[in-house]
């Protein structure tokens, strides 16, 4: 019997090892096959448009332009390193002030019906506004480009977090709040103790909304702005006809975006609230 239950164990090892195996082994190859296929792609619509660079061609320029990403010969020559910081600085002004003022005012929103019954329309009305609409008149406010695309990004960024913080709290269960009026709990109790863990995972849907929708905002901000940027770079790249660099300015801007989305969710995870 003892004998019968070590086979049994190994067996049930053996398993989960070679179960553990095939999912790491799908996790690694799945990508792999799906770049490999993308770069086969690539490489023949180089060899049937002599416009496209080839793979190799574009490493090549990527190598060579990353060997001095911080290089700094003036506002026209600077490295893609600079670029990339100041896309991420005005990122983070304009998405920084959207989550100090659209979470709250979203939660404001959904908790008070009056407020919704008066905002809901023009929020309704503004958002399907393009934000690239509001790029004039962030210049003629600010009488800049720099806070011209900030406001861009601000006004993108904000309404995303609005409705989903408000539709969150609208999701609340009444009976929650039915006890919380029972127990003559403060709002503040109310806020931190049942509305902020219930809305939680809305907010951060309307925050992942919110840090995409702004990076893709700021590159088509800064090719109509000017100065520094990534979005400027890579229009001023094309202006040049450097097409091995417009390449990998879109990688730069995916890979970008997708590390910013990464690092949040992985930041908003690590300060979830945790009833005591």
């Amino acid at each position: 019997m003892n004998t019968l239950a070590v086979k049994s164990g190994a067996s049930a090892a053996q398993h989960a090892l070679r179960t553990r195996f095939e999912a790491a082994l799908r996790a690694i190859a799945g990508p792999a096959a799906g770049f490999a296929l993308f770069v086969l792609v690539w490489q023949v619509i180089a060899m049937l448009v002599p416009d496209i660079p080839t793979p190799s061609a574009t490493w090549a320029a990527a190598r060579e332009l990353f060997a001095d990403p911080f290089h700094d010969n003036g506002p026209n020559d600077m490295g893609i390193g600079w670029n990339v910081l100041a896309s991420l600085e005005r990122v983070a002004k304009g998405f920084g002030l959207a989550a100090l003022l659209g979470i709250p005012a979203g939660f404001a929103i959904g908790r008070f019906k009056t407020l919704n019954a008066m905002l809901s329309p023009v929020i309704a009305l503004l958002r399907p506004v393009s934000p690239l609409a509001w790029l004039p008149l962030g210049l003629l406010l600010f009488r800049g480009a720099d806070p011209a695309a900030v406001w861009a990004i601000f006004i993108c960024s904000i309404w995303p977090m609005i409705i989903n913080t408000a539709d969150g709290v609208a999701r609340v269960p009444q009976d929650y709040l039915n006890v919380s009026r029972v127990l003559k709990l403060s709002e503040w109790k109310v806020f931190t103790k049942i509305l902020l863990p219930s809305v939680l995972p809305h907010v951060l849907t309307g925050v992942r909304l919110s840090i995409s929708t702004a990076w893709l905002v700021i590159v088509a901000a800064e090719m109509l702005t000017g100065g520094t940027g990534i979005g400027f770079w890579l229009w001023d790249e094309w202006n040049n006809l450097v097409v091995e660099h417009i390449i990998i300015a879109i990688f730069i801007i995916g890979i970008v975006g997708l590390s910013l989305e990464w690092v949040l969710v992985r930041i908003a995870k690590r300060f979830t609230y945790a009833e005591e």
